[in-house]
């Protein structure tokens, strides 16, 4: 499984609203005491976790949120992860402050790292 946080990577992006998928999976991270590593390679910051002996995957593209995608689609095509195995975390700005929404399937709504994950991942699922 990949979790994937959309955010943007820089100083300036560090703690906006637009980082909710990145601060997100950094806190999954700690609570796991593992580190991101960078991979130039799949264009994303990768941590890996242990979950019942299982490995699972936290990922940070580096793309900036608009292309995103493309290195969520680099990694899951490198290591044979199905599509149904990838969970995105974003922000939404449709919805009010603090509340959370989880959904198997939908349109991007307008949200451009969403359209690009549709794009390369293949399904809106």
């Amino acid at each position: 499984m990949i979790i994937v946080g959309l955010g943007n990577p820089g100083k300036e992006y560090h703690e906006t609203h637009h980082n909710v998928g990145f601060m997100f999976v950094d806190e999954i991270a700690k609570s796991y005491n593992v580190s991101f590593k960078l991979e130039k390679k799949h264009q994303a910051e990768v941590a890996t976790i242990l979950v019942n002996g299982e490995k699972h995957y936290l990922l940070k593209p580096t793309t900036y949120m608009n292309l995103s995608g493309h290195a969520v689609r680099l990694f899951s095509d490198y290591y044979n992860i199905d599509s149904k195995d990838i969970f995105v975390i974003y922000d939404d700005m449709d919805l009010p402050i603090g509340t959370r929404r989880i959904r198997k399937s939908g349109s991007a709504g307008g949200h451009n790292g969403m359209k690009s994950m549709i794009k390369e991942v293949g399904t809106s699922n």
